[in-house]
């Protein structure tokens, strides 16, 4: 699969990268101009400077960085944040400090990860009745702890 993809802003960063040969997320740069603080449960809008065209039948998630996550308590907001296929402005990151401490966040810092995946529309079919299975309806903790 070949993405295209363009630098908006922010042409000194590297382009969002595979950190090892066995990778499945790509590694993205926080675009911001200054370090920024993040308060401890505060959340913020951190650019990338760069949009994507992604194939029909494709979507990237932004997800986050383990090493942030369990080192200081920051993710990614709405993970796995979704970039559809037909979506063309710059790439942003939804960053939460759910740590303990403030988090200066500096400029060309990882901050996610984007992994690509091939999705499929559904055509949604009206019907009286479901189909029955062992669940059912049950959800929920349903099947226990």
């Amino acid at each position: 699969m070949q993405i295209k993809i363009k630098r908006l802003h922010a042409n000194d960063l590297p382009l969002p990268q595979y950190m090892t040969k066995g990778s499945s997320g790509l590694d993205l740069y926080a675009a911001i101009e200054a370090p920024l603080t993040i308060g401890v449960g505060k959340f913020t809008l951190i650019p990338t400077g760069i949009a994507i065209a992604i194939p029909v039948g494709y979507e990237a998630q932004i997800r986050p960085r383990s090493g942030l996550a369990i080192k200081y308590g920051i993710t990614v907001l709405n993970t796995p944040g979704t970039i559809d296929a037909d979506y063309r402005g710059e790439i942003k990151v939804i960053v939460i400090n759910l740590g303990s401490d403030e988090y200066i966040l500096n400029r060309g810092e990882r901050i996610a990860q984007m992994v690509f995946t091939k999705i499929e529309q559904a055509n949604l079919i009206i019907v009286d009745d479901l189909d029955d299975t062992n669940r059912g309806a049950g959800g929920f903790g349903h099947t226990g702890i």
